[in-house]
């Protein structure tokens, strides 16, 4: 087996992630492949790189090598890139590298970019998905990305780079809860967190202050449900097979066996926020970004029954 650039970015990302779960989702792919492509990697090596231990895994003195050398050579592929392209004709400041979090209203994040490639089509637009947003704001302070789609829980900052504005897309977004069709919570409009005491919640650990989130909302309803850890794309078919609940975006479609319900009183809620660069560089570009997302915010805001019943409800300016 011969090394290649993929082999070298993914021992990256599992060292800066932390554990081969996560890496693998910042990668798009599975775990188990990541895990086999690991170990066709050390099996070519001739050594372990990194030690499995229960919170994670660590680079041996190996891997901390390996990774010694593999990222220079990725940043110098990230540069040859980058100026390849600009030497194709797409430089001049027509790229246009957005990020969002996997879980920031990504039906929003569709249509964000549908929107910026009608009104922009000579733009080089882009997009980097990445369950955290703390690392997406890393990322615009490093000048890797123009613009990045986030949320921060209430209660939870943001760490936010020096370096970084936030322009602000919605104060505050209320979270609303997904849950079995079935349910007997389903039948009502709007839920509090003690109908759903009993059931067993589940909450992705890597989403930067979800976790903590519900714990403080839990803390003040005095209930103390099970809360299991997993990723939320795994979370919606269990919710859907009946097994657990999760809290959602009031944007997000229900799927076939859910129900989607407001809380009482809006315990949970978000902040959605476009970070870039501050500074006036790229400025007049940046408000059609900006506009464009807020644009596609408020599209699938409306067009979401229980989302626009909710901002009727509270006289909000989306449905105006």
């Amino acid at each position: 087996m011969e090394l290649e650039v993929r082999h070298l970015r993914a021992l990256c990302a599992i060292a800066d992630a932390g554990s081969v779960r996560k890496a693998a989702r910042r990668l798009g792919m599975s775990q188990p492949s990541l895990t086999t492509q690991l170990r066709r990697i050390e099996n070519a090596l001739g050594g372990q790189l990194f030690v499995r231990e229960r919170t994670g895994c660590r680079p041996t003195p190996l891997g901390r090598s390996v990774l010694s050398r593999a990222r220079p050579i990725l940043a110098d592929m990230t540069a040859l890139v980058a100026e390849a392209r600009d030497d194709a004709g797409h430089g001049g400041g027509q790229r246009l590298r957005i990020g969002s979090t996997g879980t920031t209203g990504s039906r929003a994040v569709a249509g964000w970019l549908r929107l910026l490639h009608d009104r922009c089509p000579e733009w080089d637009t882009t997009i980097h998905i990445d369950v955290s947003a703390n690392t997406l704001l890393g990322m615009v302070a490093a000048g890797q990305l123009d613009a990045a789609f986030v949320h921060e829980v209430e209660g939870c900052p943001l760490r936010v780079p020096p370096g970084v504005a936030n322009r602000v897309l919605v104060e505050r977004e209320p979270q609303f809860v997904a849950l079995p069709v079935d349910h007997p919570a389903a039948a009502k409009r709007e839920l509090r967190l003690a109908d759903l005491a009993q059931d067993r919640w589940m909450v992705d650990p890597t989403a930067d202050g979800e976790w903590d989130g519900l714990r403080r909302i839990f803390a003040a309803a005095g209930v103390n449900p099970r809360v299991e850890l997993g990723d939320y794309l795994t979370a919606g078919d269990l919710v859907a097979a009946g097994q657990v609940v999760i809290a959602c975006q009031p944007t997000a479609r229900a799927r076939p066996g859910m129900a989607i319900r407001p809380l009482l009183g809006d315990p949970l809620a978000v902040r959605l926020l476009m970070a870039v660069r501050s500074g006036p560089t790229q400025s007049n570009r940046l408000d059609v970004v900006f506009a464009a997302l807020r644009d596609a915010y408020i599209e699938v805001a409306r067009a979401n029954d229980a989302y626009s019943g909710w901002l009727e409800r509270h006289a909000s300016p989306l449905v105006a």
